[in-house]
């Protein structure tokens, strides 16, 4: 069995985790100069419903950029990994998906006017500009997984602890870098050119195994995408294997492959297809869920489903049962592997029977697990730091098929239902301690249930106080008021997709899904029916 738990064996402090244009301009409330080229109409254009306030939703905004701007030395364009609550101490590194995560941030603190055009391209063009400089594997275009903002380094030791790294080069790091260039391509004009130079150099093929030669690590049929490579001699037996998937030097692939579909590693999945480096039928290959046999008793519950196939794959469309709504998991359960590749691609519009449903289903679980089934009070549970300690998972652990959980609660509560007659439940009923909410898993659903969003939000400011000169603190435990007073550079990114989407008619969305990237993925999205619903 291929799956293993999202790179758990890598040591890294912090689990990191994007042709054509804008159509016009956006609404006369945001707007700034239109973007160039052709593009996705908008989606969800209009006022917002009624009860959120755009004024409101614009400081938001602000105080988070201001929080990315402090992260972000002038020198360089990079930005540091997570800053302190006062904004003042910055953590010493940064990573791809943090980089990207600047790179979209800037295109929408220009389209809601909080910085002119003109600094958002002097910006983009020092990010770019430092990026074309910096240490990388040349083979593929891919970027390793951590680097000094200060100076653009690739680091060997990690700042604080002095612990050893290894570099290693990420499918799921460069797919939210990836991402990002590809929108600045789009929606920049003055740093198309360049934007576009390091997207094309990127070779998403390097981490696709198609499995279909001996040598190769066996995967699923379809072919999977492995967590990541090794550029240089890495000792980790069962770990990594010596071998290369495009025409270059070997190098030390992962075994771990990313093999569920509800994953933020989905994003370079769509990045592969889209390039055409990667064939369609790896779309198909990854789980909606593990197997209801009683084999594959491990997992968090016993699904329901059946077989359907599509481009010759056969595909288990499995669905959790929670609160009567039948849902798609997540390994972990979380809003960030649920929602974050959503906020570029319009999944909801291209897979109407798959995406269409699942997403608007998770979000309302997300939000029956914190107001009725825990009754916290507040909602929103995705990875994030931990108001306790330093970093954790925390998620819906009935929404993932993860048996040990992301727990949404501190110390950390793991309900277990059992799995039909093959496994007996051991905590059917459990008692929730301590909430641990995440903002940022409530400004990625506003993509969905605004309303709803806004009103959480407004209450984990106006009544926890989980706010500071940078936005919303990264999380707060919601019963002893615990708060995690840091900011997490790729969670205010994700603030600053949503309210771009949400704020100036899926802006992202529209910079990110050109006509080709459209041809090419829409199809496969909308020839799938997942097993999604109400029980």
């Amino acid at each position: 069995m291929s799956h293993q738990p999202h790179l758990r064996s890598i040591p890294l402090s912090r689990r990191t985790v994007l042709a054509g244009g804008l159509a016009g301009a956006v609404t006369a409330a945001t707007a700034a100069p239109a973007m160039a080229g052709p593009g996705v109409g908008p989606r969800k254009p209009g006022p917002l419903p009624a009860g959120v306030d755009r004024a409101t939703l614009l400081r938001w905004a602000e105080d988070t950029w201001a929080s990315l701007v402090a992260m972000t030395p002038s020198a360089t364009g990079l930005p540091a990994d997570n800053i302190t609550g006062d904004l003042s101490t910055r953590s010493g590194y940064t990573s791809p998906t943090n980089i990207g995560g600047y790179l979209w941030s800037a295109v929408v603190a220009r389209e809601l006017r909080i910085i002119t055009p003109g600094e958002a391209q002097r910006r983009i063009k020092r990010t770019l500009q430092t990026l074309s400089t910096m240490e990388h594997h040349e083979p593929s275009g891919m970027y390793a997984n951590w680097y000094d903002e200060a100076t653009g380094e690739m680091l060997r030791i990690f700042p604080g602890s002095g612990d050893p790294i290894a570099p290693f080069f990420s499918s799921v790091d460069n797919g939210w870098l990836g991402a990002a260039l590809w929108v600045v391509k789009n929606s920049v004009p003055s740093a198309s050119k360049q934007a576009g130079e390091l997207f094309d150099r990127m070779r998403w093929d390097a981490f696709y195994n198609p499995g279909t030669e001996p040598e190769h690590h066996p995967v699923r049929p379809g072919g999977l995408m492995h967590g990541g490579f090794f550029a240089w001699e890495h000792d980790r037996p069962g770990e990594v294997y010596q071998g290369t998937h495009i025409d270059a030097p070997d190098v030390w692939l992962t075994t771990h492959h990313y093999d569920t579909i509800v994953s933020e590693s989905r994003i370079a999945s769509y990045l592969g297809i889209m390039t055409g480096q990667v064939p369609p039928e790896h779309y198909f290959a990854a789980w909606r869920t593990f197997p209801a046999t009683c084999d594959w008793s491990w997992h968090e519950m016993q699904p329901v489903g059946e077989t359907r196939t599509y481009l010759g794959i056969d595909v288990y469309e499995g669905a959790y049962t929670y609160r009567g709504m039948l849902i798609v998991p997540g390994w972990g359960g979380s809003m960030f592997e649920e929602l974050m590749p959503n906020v570029f691609i319009p999944e909801e519009d291209w897979g109407p029977r798959s995406w269409g449903e699942n997403h608007p289903l998770h979000v309302r679980a997300q939000i029956e697990h914190g107001l009725e089934d825990a009754e916290y009070g507040y909602w929103g549970f995705s990875p994030a730091s931990d108001p306790f300690a330093n970093y954790r998972e925390y998620g819906v652990d009935l929404l993932g098929m993860n048996p040990v959980g992301y727990l949404s609660d501190h110390p950390g509560t793991n309900p277990d239902l059992g799995f039909g007659d093959c496994r007996p439940a051991t905590n059917p009923d459990p008692e929730y301690g301590d909430g641990v909410v995440t903002p940022h898993a409530a400004f990625l659903a506003m993509m969905y249930d605004p309303a709803a969003a806004f009103h959480n939000l407004s209450r984990i400011e106006d009544e926890l106080g989980a706010y500071g000169p940078g936005g919303f603190y990264d999380a707060v435990a919601v019963i002893s008021n615990t708060q995690a007073q840091r900011y997490l550079s790729l969670d205010q990114a994700m603030i600053m997709g949503a309210l771009g989407n949400v704020m100036a008619s899926d802006l992202l969305q529209r910079a990110f899904s050109t006509p080709e990237v459209e041809a090419a993925l829409r199809p496969i999205l909308a020839m799938e029916e997942f097993g999604t619903g109400t029980a």
